[in-house]
């Protein structure tokens, strides 16, 4: 087979070709393997499975920290989605109160003035997690209102010290963008970083402008592939908050209809590229937590012309 290099293109903050092309090998029945093992890599193959076992996660953190007569703080993402349908279902199931629960959400869309979006604009991050968790919940058992709380214009200046204020998140749930962002903190923000790691992992909630690979993503899973919808900026917790927690719990589900993912490439570049603020969701290799990937995001990563 004759080879034909190129240089990446120059939009793409992270440039090392060379481990591109490492990662980019790591075939499925490797891609489990990982030298920190406090950093567990796993694969659920079926979509329905993946969604029940991220509820159960969920649901399972809720009932131990109850039992152990303890506040519950969470860091929560709005996608995946169906999870949060299951576990509102289980909820009410076994009726367990959410008295005891304090969730912060990760980000929300904000203009270019760094307004966020209302939680009645449709593609509000707010709206989506009132209608997929929250508002299924039974009223008598959904957790106080006081004690959900999102990264709006009016929060952001207080968002850490409010989750310091509660003792720190007890566990972080994510997932990994297309540019290998985690919550909205974008891969180009690693430039103000260089190689200082840790001045990167201290770095706290902010208003970021949208990297074009964000854009694209977002237009073609929420918004019928209209770019020109996605909101250019967002609020965002920062590294911080992620490393900062007692646990992580994070879930990529990247694959469409047809067997298409477009996160195989970037779920091996976070999970076992050099780990750089270029590649921000890469810090997650260096604490203990959960990365677990749909079985179509595994899959090795080829060319296929349509």
């Amino acid at each position: 087979m004759s080879t034909f290099t190129y240089s990446l293109a120059k939009f793409i903050p992270f440039q090392d070709q060379i481990e591109c092309e490492r990662v980019r090998k790591i075939k499925k029945e490797e891609i489990t393997n990982h030298p920190n093992p406090e950093f567990k890599i796993r694969v659920v193959e079926e979509k329905n499975e993946f969604y029940l076992a991220m509820a159960l996660d969920l649901i399972q953190r809720i009932v131990e920290a109850r039992e152990n007569h303890r506040s519950l703080v969470l860091i929560l993402p709005v996608g995946p989605v169906p999870q949060y349908s299951i576990a509102a279902r289980m909820i009410n199931q076994l009726r367990i109160p959410l008295d005891h629960l304090h969730t912060f959400n990760m980000d929300e869309y904000a203009d270019q003035d760094g307004n966020t979006a209302p939680p009645t604009w449709t593609g509000s991050f707010q709206k989506a997690m009132w209608d997929n968790f929250f508002q299924l919940i039974d009223p008598q058992l959904r957790p106080p209102e006081k004690n959900i709380h999102f990264p709006t214009k009016e929060a952001l200046p207080d968002y850490e010290k409010m989750i310091d204020d509660l003792g720190g998140a007890d566990c972080c749930f994510g997932g990994v963008g297309w540019c290998g962002h985690i919550a909205f903190w974008e891969a180009h923000l690693g430039f103000e970083f260089g190689d200082d790691l840790d001045a990167f992992k201290k770095a706290g909630p902010r208003l970021v402008e949208l990297h074009p690979m964000t854009i694209m993503q977002n237009a073609l899973h929420s918004f019928s592939g209209d770019w020109s919808w996605v909101p250019p900026c967002a609020n965002t917790i920062g590294p911080a908050q992620i490393v900062g927690a007692k646990d992580r719990s994070f879930w990529l589900d990247g694959c469409w209809e047809g067997g298409v993912s477009w996160q195989k490439f970037i779920a091996r570049l976070a999970a076992h590229g050099r780990v750089n603020p270029l590649v921000p969701a890469s810090i997650l290799q260096t604490v203990p937590g959960t990365y677990t990937m749909l079985g179509g995001v595994a899959e090795n990563v080829e060319i296929h012309m349509a």
